[in-house]
C-alpha cells in the first residue's frame, strides 16, 4: 500500500508544480505562482464540476 500512497503524493506534488510554473509564465510573478500551485488541484476540482471545459 505504501507504493500507491507513494504514486499518489507524486501525482498532486507534479500538479502543483505545473501550476506554479505555468502561473509563472503567465504572471512573471512569484506569489502568484504560489498561490496557484496551492490551489491548483481546488481548482481542477471545482472546473470538473462546472462542466466548462
Amino acid at each position: 500500500m505504501s507504493a500507491k500512497s507513494g504514486a499518489a503524493t507524486a501525482g498532486i506534488s507534479m500538479g502543483a508544480a505545473l501550476a506554479m510554473i505555468l502561473s509563472f509564465q503567465l504572471n512573471h510573478s512569484i506569489l502568484w505562482a504560489i498561490v496557484h500551485g496551492v490551489l491548483s488541484w481546488i481548482y481542477v476540482i471545482y472546473r470538473a464540476f462546472k462542466g466548462n471545459y
